[in-house]
């Protein structure tokens, strides 16, 4: 680019930042008219000139910046440092370019880092010529009193769980100082708790567990939905470790005697990760496990959550119909809140008002409007949808239908020309139907008002790495219905390699069962059908149960027998 097009791209770029502040209300026409003669006189970024003059934040400047280059930006004060980041960029070289390192991404060699100006195209030049071309530099934006804090906090310390442990053996912990906000870089468990946060993000932990035994602290994670001790710490750890977690979460630290729940954010791997913690007294103390809400892996297109291709299309057929109400059905931890709002992403629009209630809010999403139930202020499930039919909603989403007063406004919405999502605690799909005649629902209200159920498990995928090939026998291919027992029939087991942490899955999917209710099955839900009856009418429209799903994703090699079964119940199938 020519000289005259830079100067004319950045008097654009200098234009468009004003008019952002303004817009957004966070600086008025006469402070940016201000920071521009003051420009004029000495020079200088806009921007900086804005927070000199006392008129912006760095923190403001910083998002703003980001949403009109296009490019992100990083919070450093919630930002845990990668290793291997630092690792790759001196102190010196930070010092001189105004940068920081926040994560690299050694499989796709992506280094990101946080500077004051992200189209600093000689710093990136220069960056690249250390680092070395191959290595992809992906800029965040930052302030650079942020920056210059954060190359003094992060150089220097050891970072690594492992470093911070050997540390804290071979020296002397001031337990007094972990909630104080200067230089707490410099308290090696303030450190070892950023690290185990970003651990278990690496490693695609759903949950953190620290659990307090009688002479030790057992951390676990929560992977592929099940749990994976990680390392036992002295018992001497734990009352500084529940310290720092309650401070960062907002907690009462003074108060050990009932449970508490609270929320933190932290910047991993340069993108922001919620946790929600919740603190239970135990006898050996205070167990406190940490709830890992990853808005990047929270929020899935529809058409990425691994389903088949003829779910799929049940499930948007489903979402095309306007009202009447859809329900999820699993256990805890099978994946509905990912269902509802990869279906609820599939339909919003600047046209659809969208309203969620929910116990509490997992995942922030542009355009839909939700709120959190609060007992405290009395807004339970049934009030929140009463007060959210006088905001002219089109689609609701109830967290859960869990007794009478919430099932009979749920449907009292979706009677009155509403879509409405909910979940439901049940076995199965058709399981729904007994149970919301259980709750207190009557036939006729449920006749012509339900679109469809949906029920679904998550089972783990096998790792493609390193499963092994086998002949099914007897017994597993009954398992799986095959009538002839005579064919070869090659089924896949879990080995083991470093790839997969030597458990033999990596990753998980959704084993998925939907129902759409038809006429047919209107009729038999309003003559009170039994169980069976209902499920031999649905099996006739070629309704799949989950059985059918999980058999499925055993015969294309993508999980285990011995994993489906330990979600699923194949037992029937030999009958």
């Amino acid at each position: 680019m020519n000289p005259v097009m830079k100067a004319a791209s950045q008097s654009r770029k200098k234009v468009k930042l004003g008019e952002e502040l303004i817009t957004k209300g966070l600086a008025t026409a006469d402070q940016v008219e201000i920071a521009l003669t003051e420009q004029k006189k000495s020079g200088g970024l806009i921007g900086e000139i804005l927070i000199g003059l006392g008129f912006v934040s760095e923190s403001v400047m910083r998002d703003v910046l980001g949403q009109v280059l296009g490019v992100g930006s990083i919070d450093l004060k919630t930002a845990v440092p990668e290793k291997e980041a630092l690792e790759l960029i001196s102190k010196d070289i930070a010092k001189r370019h105004t940068i920081v390192p926040i994560s690299y991404n050694v499989a796709e060699q992506v280094l990101k880092i946080a500077m004051k100006n992200a189209s600093d195209l000689l710093v990136l030049d220069r960056l690249n010529a250390v680092v070395g071309r191959k290595i992809e530099i992906v800029p965040l934006i930052s302030g650079e009193g942020e920056i210059k804090k954060a190359i003094d906090q992060f150089y220097g310390y050891e970072l690594s769980v492992d470093g911070i442990l050997h540390e804290i053996e071979t020296g002397e912990v001031d337990y007094q100082s972990l909630d104080a906000i200067d230089d707490e870089y410099s308290q090696p468990l303030v450190r070892l708790v950023d690290a185990i946060l970003a651990d278990a993000v690496k490693r695609d932990s759903s949950d953190i567990h620290f659990e307090p035994e009688d002479g030790f602290l057992r951390l676990r994670y929560r992977v592929d939905g099940v749990l994976r001790q990680i390392r036992s710490l002295h018992k001497d750890y734990w009352s500084a470790i529940v310290v720092r977690l309650k401070v960062m979460s907002g907690m009462n630290i003074a108060e050990t005697r009932i449970p508490q729940d609270g929320r933190l954010s932290l910047q991993v791997q340069g993108h922001r990760v919620d946790f929600r913690v919740s603190a239970h007294p135990t006898t050996h103390g205070e167990n406190i496990v940490l709830r890992v809400l990853d808005r990047a892996k929270g929020i899935v297109p529809l058409e990425q959550l691994g389903v088949h291709e003829d779910t799929l299309n049940t499930l948007t057929l489903m979402m095309a119909r306007p009202e009447g109400i859809i329900l999820v059905t699993g256990p805890t931890g099978s994946g509905k809140t990912t269902t509802l709002y990869s279906m609820l992403n599939y339909v919003k629009s600047e046209q659809i008002n969208i309203m969620t209630l929910e116990d509490p809010v997992e995942y922030p999403v542009d355009l839909i409007r939700q709120t959190s139930v609060n007992e405290v202020a009395r807004m339970d499930f049934a009030n929140g949808i009463r007060s959210m039919m006088r905001q002219d909603p089109d689609i609701i989403l109830v967290g859960e239908i869990r007794d009478e007063d919430t099932a009979e406004m749920a449907f009292r919405a979706a009677m009155t020309g509403h879509q409405v999502l909910s979940t439901l605690h049940t076995n199965s799909a058709i399981g729904a139907i007994p149970r919301l005649l259980d709750i207190g629902v009557l036939p006729d209200i449920m006749t012509g008002n339900i679109i469809g159920i949906i029920s679904q498990r998550l089972v783990r995928l096998l790792c493609t790495r390193c499963k092994k090939p086998k002949q099914a026998d007897g017994v597993e291919q009954k398992l799986l219905g095959i009538e002839s027992l005579d064919k070869d029939i090659t089924i896949y087991d879990a080995a083991g390699c470093p790839h997969c942490s030597n458990t033999g899955y990596r990753g998980r999917v959704a084993i998925v069962e939907a129902l759409r209710i038809d006429s047919e099955l209107d009729e038999l839900i309003a003559k009170r059908a039994t169980l069976g009856e209902l499920k031999a009418c649905a099996r006739a429209s070629g309704y799949k149960t989950l059985a059918d799903d999980a058999v499925q994703r055993v015969l294309e090699g993508h999980s285990s027998l011995e994993e489906v079964s330990r979600v699923i119940d194949l037992t029937q199938r030999m009958s």
